[in-house]
């Protein structure tokens, strides 16, 4: 629309229920020999990994609904494919980092939903090898002797542990109270380790000699980032609440802003300071800013994810509101009676449910890039956790915003980038006609030649000074 010269650009998209992309595999040597790798698309449309190793190659297939896994051995010379393992899971199956992987002893390694512990847990051969207590999250490395999983013993905090085949012994090879990543291979390994209560992050190389330090230097932020971690409501929901640099407690009540994701594979609340430098930057400009990961983030084990099945609506707005209660009862300086929520991709979708449904709660929100209706989304995350529209329509008919459209008492605003190939912005133009169909005044701002996020420097700047500014029209400051 901004640029009427040009053609226009089609999009090839399969929203939930229609048909998928058919997918095809083939291996090509480097000589140009090619041989097709065949199995039932029919029964298993999804190639979710393919990873090859020294050892073998593996496939991971998933059916249309993601609750059965075929692991498949390939055999790279003829194409030919052998099941090593079948399972199925209640609500979906987990296509984690790493795996499924074939080790020196042609052993499958998995990371399983082990219902019993309700832990994900390294599995060699169908037989657990790492603890209960230890909540798997990827596979970064296995030898002779054992493998290596990032894992985490507390929600908010990540550390690479070495599992032993022999004894079963488990060391943390990193701070198990901080968040690291990085990559191992053998007795080589690079670690990215944040610090929780700085913007900053350090680079360590080893080898079985040495270790040294990898200089950063990435500018660190003018923000002096100060997240206090806690846990909050009667489910000790993770959370990081900011303050405006030098707020006395006591000394003023502040209006809030909640800052969630709130989605599936979205975790905010890590041990990581760089990850609230945005949140710091808006408490100093005089909110009190909260950030909670509700049921259906990562990291606390399959049944907290498992809790959105089939309703991504219903616990990510409930344990919202309990966190910020529960939060303000012991922080006396939260001024409850103005509450504003913002959010981008999913954390619009829930910044905008939020006001939908509980405008007793919140005064205003920011919704960037939301998602308005889930039968407009794509096949493969929106089918995992609702279904199809054909097979269970009472699942969208309860998440879309679109039929809320007449609730709507508060200030919303909505962002969207035009160009967005993720989230389409026929999410907000539909909300938006919704909206005018029911007399709801509201804002849009559309993004010329943005995408789903918003890379462009100058773009992102002054939006959130654009957030800013509608908050304190609308709670005050």
């Amino acid at each position: 629309p901004a640029q009427p010269g040009l053609a226009p650009q089609s999009r090839r998209y399969p929203a939930a229920g229609t048909t998928n992309a058919v997918v095809e595999l083939w291996v090509i040597t480097s000589v140009g020999k090619r041989t097709q790798v065949t199995w039932d698309l029919e029964a298993f449309p999804y190639l979710a990994t393919v990873a090859p190793s020294q050892h073998g190659t593996v496939l991971e297939l998933l059916n249309r609904e993601q609750n059965l896994v075929s692991i498949q051995l390939l055999n790279a010379t003829t194409g030919e494919l052998t099941e090593l393992q079948r399972r199925t899971d209640t609500a979906w199956i987990d296509v984690m980092p790493g795996v499924p992987s074939i080790d020196f002893d042609q052993q499958l390694l998995e990371i399983v939903n082990d219902e019993a512990t309700d832990t994900y847990r390294l599995a060699r051969a169908d037989v657990f090898i790492t603890p209960e207590n230890l909540q798997v999250r990827a596979l970064i490395d296995s030898d002779e002797t054992g493998a290596v999983v990032a894992a985490s013993l507390e929600p908010t905090t990540q550390a690479f542990y070495r599992v032993n085949y022999a004894t079963g012994s488990v060391t943390a090879l990193t701070d198990e109270h901080s968040w690291s990543s990085g990559v191992v291979s053998g007795q080589t390994s690079v670690i990215v380790e944040a610090d929780s209560l700085q913007p900053r992050t350090t680079f360590t190389a080893k080898t079985a000699q040495h270790s040294w330090s990898i200089g950063n230097h990435a500018e660190i932020p003018n923000i002096k980032v100060q997240p206090h971690y806690l846990q909050a409501g009667v489910l000790d929901l993770e959370t990081c609440v900011l303050w405006p640099t030098g707020h006395v407690m006591g000394s003023k009540k502040l209006p809030v802003i909640l800052s969630p994701y709130g989605g599936p594979h979205g975790q905010r609340v890590m041990r990581n300071a760089a990850a609230f430098t945005s949140e710091q930057w808006f408490a100093d400009q005089g909110f009190a800013v909260i950030v909670t990961d509700n049921r259906g983030t990562p990291g606390r084990g399959p049944a907290w994810e498992r809790a959105v099945h089939h309703d991504l609506a219903t616990y990510p707005v409930a344990d919202q509101v309990e966190a910020l209660l529960a939060l303000a009862e012991t922080n006396p300086d939260l001024d409850i009676s103005r509450v504003g929520i913002r959010g981008w991709s999913f954390g619009g979708y829930l910044a905008a449910l939020a006001l939908l449904e509980r405008p007793d709660i919140f005064s205003a929100a920011v919704a960037g890039a939301p998602v308005t209706d889930w039968s407009l989304y794509d096949t493969a995350y929106t089918e995992r956790y609702l279904g199809t529209p054909q097979g269970n329509p009472a699942a969208y008919e309860k998440t879309s915003l679109l039929n809320k459209a007449d609730q709507l008492e508060k200030p919303l605003l909505l962002i969207h980038g035009l160009a967005d190939d993720n989230v389409f912005a026929a999410h907000t133009l539909q909300l938006s006609s919704a909206l005018l169909a029911a007399g709801k005044p509201h804002s849009v701002v559309p993004l010329s030649g943005v995408t789903h996020m918003t890379p462009q420097e100058i773009v992102a700047e002054n939006l959130l000074r654009l957030e800013v500014d509608f908050f304190r029209s609308h709670l005050g400051d």
